[in-house]
């Protein structure tokens, strides 16, 4: 692993930490074989959940009253991929969102001809049970630009709803990934351009891969944190984090601060750790971290072609600042 002696001496801290245990403790795997999980707690008071499946070929619902429950709970496939042409191959990363009264999945397909020319996708649903009714395909997302693009998540700040992903900037000079803000108009579409919010610029977000992606949103504490994923999707796969002020101008670059070390690294058996969604327990009083990790570091072949990345979940705790730690468990 090329990265710096400090960075690899805090890599060894959090391994350390990694084994602590939480007050939250849930199945270890929560769910096993899926990965870059997303779970929704409803106000119907279950726990939705979807996730890449192996085959990458389809898009699976699930649901369950307690988080516990989505292992075993049975699923439904609600959408597959084309035979050819747009969204043929590689369907990854499906988020499902509750947005004015209809569900949408967001998710990342290729084509069969050229399955890593990603982009971004959308399906709705009216029915108040996302594993009822009939998921429509609403097409792409235009992001301004044509390049690989992938991992789209929402969220809502004082009313505004924002979209974040990642893409590889115009014109790079390399295969690079940066994750990406901007308003969106409607759930469908964007609403003015887009702002550049993270490249990768550290080492431990370079190794073999200039990686950072899979944004996913927390806001708490007066202030909105954005994790992101870096580096090959092997044990070198781990969690950075942005921080903004929730009453910043968040498509204003400046406002964000990058923490310049992992805030969940590969530590206490488990490897690659990475690809996450936040949710809460039932009551709403305890913030859980749900993410992929694999429980072995060495991959023969290519670590895309390894199917066990499985869903994990832990509790969040909270430093005295308001910000939170990923790797120590509250009491």
């Amino acid at each position: 692993m090329t990265t710096s002696l400090t960075t690899g001496a805090v890599l060894a801290a959090l391994a350390l930490l990694c084994a602590d245990a939480g007050a939250f403790s849930p199945h270890d795997p929560l769910v096993r074989q899926r990965a870059d999980p997303h779970v929704t707690l409803h106000t119907d008071g279950w726990y939705y959940f979807t996730a890449t499946v192996p085959e990458y070929d389809r898009i699976e619902l699930r649901r369950a009253k307690t988080l516990d429950g989505l292992g075993a709970a049975s699923t439904k496939v609600v959408w597959r991929r084309h035979a050819s042409g747009p969204m043929s191959a590689n369907i990854w990363a499906p988020e499902l969102h509750r947005i004015d009264g209809k569900w949408y999945l967001y998710f990342t397909a290729g084509r069969a001809d050229a399955p890593l020319d990603i982009r971004l996708y959308v399906l709705e649903n009216p029915s108040a049970n996302p594993l009822e009714g009939t998921w429509t395909e609403r097409g792409r997302i235009d992001t301004g630009w044509e390049s690989f693009s992938l991992d789209a998540t929402t969220f809502a700040v004082r009313g505004q709803r924002y979209l974040a992903w990642t893409q590889r900037p115009p014109a790079a000079d390399k295969h690079v990934t940066g994750i990406y803000l901007a308003k969106m108009r409607s759930p469908l579409a964007l609403d003015g351009p887009a702002t550049l919010l993270t490249l990768p610029e550290y080492a431990w977000e370079k190794v073999k891969f200039d990686v950072n992606e899979a944004p996913a949103v927390l806001v708490r504490n007066g202030k909105v944190f954005l994790t992101y994923s870096a580096s090959a999707t092997d044990a070198n796969y781990a969690l950075g984090m942005l921080t903004a002020g929730e009453g910043a101008n968040l498509l204003d670059k400046a406002a964000w601060t990058k923490s310049p070390m992992p805030v969940l690294a590969s530590g206490g058996g488990l490897y690659g750790p990475g690809h996450n969604c936040f949710t809460t327990t039932p009551d709403g009083k305890q913030d859980i971290i749900v993410y992929h990790a694999r429980d072995y570091r060495d991959i023969p072949g290519n670590e895309l072609n390894d199917p066990n990345r499985h869903t994990r979940a832990r509790s969040i705790g909270w430093r005295a600042d308001g910000t939170p730690d990923f790797v120590t468990s509250p009491d």
